[in-house]
């Protein structure tokens, strides 16, 4: 017995790839809308006066630089005087050479 030759494939219309296509791009689009929402800008691209006082050091490049530069600052300071962090804990700040030597002494100096 020999096999029913199968039919020839109909070819596609260029209207139904154009639906196809149209159809496609707006489920992308809807897509976007729906699991990509907008976010806002980020900080360092919005103006100084719109930002909340915590953030707007992060404005523009001189200010990240002045905060940096004063945080640098305040830093060394700390690492180089005596203070109280918190005195009701009796939480003290030290020198970091006097940090250090102290920490010798009270480990016996060897390992």
């Amino acid at each position: 017995m020999s096999e029913p030759t199968p039919p020839a494939p109909r070819p596609v219309s260029g209207f139904a790839i154009f639906a196809f296509f149209v159809l496609f791009s707006a489920f992308g689009l809807l897509a976007e809308k729906l699991y990509f929402p907008h976010r806002p800008a980020e900080p360092q691209n919005e103006a100084p006066e719109h930002l909340p006082k915590d953030m707007a050091w992060r404005a523009t490049h001189a200010s990240r630089r002045a905060y940096l530069v004063d945080l640098k600052q305040k830093q060394a300071e700390q690492a180089a005087t005596y203070g109280w962090v918190d005195k009701d804990k009796k939480i003290v700040q030290l020198p970091i050479d006097r940090a250090m030597t102290l920490i010798v002494q009270e480990n016996g100096g060897s390992r």
